[in-house]
């Protein structure tokens, strides 16, 4: 099952050209709905507008040599290996998810429009499931005991609101994906198919309403943010300053009144433990 290409036998029945409009619609449909998402949210504007401000507050160039290493830095850092994530689990399941994801639509494009019509289509097929197995992993991983509504609000897994239809749309169309694969030939194979239809469609079609667009968004903030902190203008906020300098302990009373005049590392803080308190 795993190096056949589920698309060959579908082909008997929709034409190729079906299936390759389809994915085409709905490619225009992300690029349209992430469109419409940063002129709803202004989230475009609001990033250029943050950007200048911050120009006006740097207190120091930037050469373009230093901006390129930001960039790379970024890729390889927020993008490729998603180390903002402090927890080490978070983190995990969202690299399954992210490259599960990535893998699963390439491999579906290739299928579709190179190999539409061949069960034989090299490696392309084992990528398909390969893909479609590490986002299910990944993101039944992160509904079932990562979610923060689950693991530390104590609501029940099954519950629904409209900020999980990503993750929702996610889990059905990799799920049903994969059940359609080992079932075709079949009723219920048809119905897996139907499924797996919806649930992709879902996932394309509501970049307005879900959280698809933030990855495109996302790596630009991160590279702004090392842009401020090259330049010095620190996202328009003051220096925090050494808590120990004589200079801030009188400018701002309060610490040593407070903390001493040589103030302890405050430690962990809200990391110390997990909140499960509920």
């Amino acid at each position: 099952m795993i190096s056949t290409n589920p698309f060959s036998v579908l082909s008997e029945l929709i034409p190729s050209m079906a299936m390759q409009t389809y994915i085409i619609v709905m490619f225009l449909m992300v690029v349209g709905g992430t469109i419409l998402d940063m002129i709803h949210k202004k989230s475009a504007q609001y990033f250029f507008e943050n950007a200048k401000k911050a120009q006006k507050n740097a207190r120091r160039s930037v050469s373009g040599g230093e901006k390129m290493g930001l960039a790379v830095s970024t890729v390889a850092s927020e993008v490729l290996t998603s180390s903002e994530f402090a927890n080490p689990q978070r983190r995990l399941s969202h690299l399954f998810t992210m490259y599960g994801f990535i893998l699963f639509v390439v491999s579906t494009v290739a299928l579709i429009f190179a190999y539409p019509t061949s069960a034989d289509a090299g490696i392309w097929p084992v990528l398909w499931h390969l893909g479609a197995l590490s986002l299910a992993f990944g993101g039944y991983w992160f509904w079932f005991f990562i979610r923060v509504d689950v693991s530390s609000e104590g609501n029940p897994w099954y519950r629904i609101v409209r900020a999980d239809m990503f993750i929702v749309s996610l889990l059905v169309t990799a799920t049903f994906a994969l059940l359609w694969s080992a079932t075709q030939g079949s009723g219920l194979g048809w119905l897996f198919f139907v499924l797996f239809l919806a649930g992709s469609t879902t996932l394309f079609s509501t970049v307005l309403w879900s959280k698809f667009a933030h990855m495109f968004f996302k790596p630009a903030a991160a590279y702004q943010k090392k842009i401020t902190k090259a330049d010095g203008s620190q996202e328009n906020l003051p220096d925090l300053g050494e808590l120990t300098d004589p200079a801030l302990q009188a400018r701002y009373p309060d610490i040593p009144e407070y903390m001493g005049s040589n103030p302890p590392n405050m430690g962990l803080g809200i990391k110390r433990e997990a909140p499960r308190h509920y």
